[in-house]
């Protein structure tokens, strides 16, 4: 029987990923929060103010765990919420000073920690690798 090479890529993509997530999740534990916590913190923190529909698509969340886990991180002090002054139906998310002190220490860390994961793959490698999954990806949002 011939090889399935696609078969072969699915199977080895899934192994690496889920490798790769159970590494993210242990760092991500290892900070006192969850990574649902973290994925919202670091949307802010790359990208600033952001409505709570914003944060659900930049962290791939559906808005009814979304207010749950945005209220918890308010109770924290981590973040603020303002509504919008044209429109009190759309609600701004943004971190606190808390939030941005707690970022500031985590996410190096946490991106050290990304850099030893694909630190056994070359430059050049990893920007194959980047090409080659955005070409897989868009392939398929395109069907």
């Amino acid at each position: 029987m011939r090889e399935n090479l696609s078969l072969k890529a699915f199977v080895v993509l899934m192994k690496a990923s889920k490798t790769v997530e159970e590494q993210i999740k242990k760092d991500i534990k290892s900070h006192g929060i969850s990574t649902t916590e973290f994925s919202i913190l670091e949307a802010l923190y790359h990208k600033g103010k952001l409505t709570v529909n914003q944060i659900c698509d930049a962290v791939l969340i559906k808005s009814g765990s979304m207010t749950y886990v945005v209220n918890k991180l308010y109770e924290r002090g981590l973040l603020d919420r303002k509504p919008d002054h044209k429109d009190r139906r759309v609600i701004h998310v943004y971190l606190t000073s808390k939030g941005e002190k707690l970022m500031d220490e985590i996410f190096p860390k946490h991106q050290e920690v990304i850099e030893q994961i694909f630190d056994v793959i070359n430059t050049k490698e990893k920007e194959s690798m980047i090409r080659i999954l955005k070409q897989v990806g868009l392939q398929q949002k395109e069907q």
